[in-house]
């Protein structure tokens, strides 16, 4: 019984009781995956909902990605110095490589990658984010990234703030580092923490958020939702573990040490009516590539990945390093697993808007997180 409220509950990444060895339930690492690993139908049924895809659409578009994002570290070595960033192509299933020397096209290409010719690097433009990462940004200025395939570094401001003498200030200080666009955003992006209601997956306090994804030793979530040495409660109400590290503002990721008798097993949760989705990696997908999100307040939702190395301006501080995505969240989903196919990306941070009406969210990379903390993924 025990076991059955716990997967309608929920956790993101399924933390199991010790009391369940009892009744013959075990961690999911123990069983053996199939040579071709089987999406969830969850996951699946997510991306056709929000992506306008079929079953088949779905599952071709989660191949091409994988290719995608194998391809994508070969094509940069190849193109060297003139790597001017990369994006996943829906329409043509395909990675694109911009570069900034036509000399370098025929190399990329044989990578298996498409090529566009830009004028400025992806170093170039890294270095202008970075000197408008140095500058104060007043609230009506939402965020700021490089754009690869627009060849630029992207500004979003809040569309009732643009008029707002701050912002223009800014705007201008940001237009002396370099090539700027200057876009619309209909709200400024929120944490997504909330507070405590019956059946939360995870609470410290009077805050709820969920489990990201399952390390060994833990789980790893998002900064704002816990300091560290704060005691975190399961969806029963016992002590799950401890915050053993904590960033926020600056970066917005954490990680937690289990004990009490819970452990981890390496999966996001099927929410007890699909089955869940097997976590075996972290490789990152493209900007352009799909990708879903698993949160005890929404279940699961899909989008595109929109942007990386975002900064984020939150009113309680920027956080740099951030992933942009179209997948709509809500209070409460903060810290649960983002994914792409069977590859864990990151943890939910906070956006704007919600899942009825849409909006945006961002996801801190799993990836950093891991290094940051010394942590190995819990993978199948």
């Amino acid at each position: 019984m025990r076991r059955m409220t716990a997967i309608r509950t929920g956790l993101s990444a399924l933390l199991l009781l010790g009391s369940w060895a009892a009744v013959g339930a075990g961690p999911a690492a123990a069983s053996v995956p199939d040579a071709e690993p089987k999406l969830s139908t969850g996951l699946l049924g997510a991306m056709q909902r929000d992506l306008g895809l079929d079953a088949d659409e779905a599952t071709a578009r989660l191949a091409a990605e994988k290719t995608a994002t194998a391809v994508e570290g070969k094509a940069r070595r190849a193109a060297g110095a003139a790597f001017g960033g990369s994006w996943f192509d829906a329409d043509t299933g395909r990675l694109t490589v911009a570069l900034t020397d036509a000399g370098k096209a025929r190399a990329v290409r044989a990578t298996g990658a498409d090529t566009a010719l830009v004028r400025h690097s992806a170093r170039q433009l890294d270095s202008v984010k970075s000197e408008i990462d140095a500058l104060k940004a007043p609230a009506g200025v939402a965020s700021w990234h490089v754009d690869p395939e627009a060849n630029r570094v992207v500004v979003n401001v809040v569309a009732s703030e643009r008029d707002d003498n701050d912002v223009r200030a800014f705007l201008d200080r940001a237009r002396d580092a370099g090539p700027i666009t200057v876009r619309e955003t209909a709200q400024a992006p929120t944490p997504f923490a909330a507070g405590t209601v019956g059946g939360d997956p995870y609470y410290t306090g009077n805050v709820r958020c969920s489990i990201g994804f399952s390390v060994h030793g833990g789980f790893v979530t998002a900064g704002h939702c816990g300091r560290a040495g704060a005691t975190v409660r399961g969806w029963d109400g016992t002590h799950i573990g401890t915050f053993q590290g904590s960033s926020f503002p600056g970066d917005d990721y954490a990680w937690v040490s289990v004990g009490s008798g819970w452990w981890t097993v390496p999966v996001v949760l099927g929410w007890g009516t699909v089955p869940d989705q097997l976590v075996r990696g972290s490789a990152e997908a493209p900007i352009g590539a799909s990708v879903c999100r698993s949160g005890s307040t929404t279940h699961w939702h899909c989008g595109n990945v929109l942007a990386k190395n975002e900064t984020v301006n939150y009113s309680q501080g920027a956080v740099h390093q951030m992933t942009k995505t179209s997948v709509c969240a809500e209070p409460g989903d903060s810290g649960g697993s983002f994914i792409s196919g069977d590859q864990a990306q990151g943890v939910t941070s906070g956006g704007w808007g919600n899942c009825s009406g849409g909006g945006q969210t961002w996801h801190q990379p799993v990836n950093e997180i891991l290094g940051r903390y010394g942590l190995r993924l819990h993978t199948a």
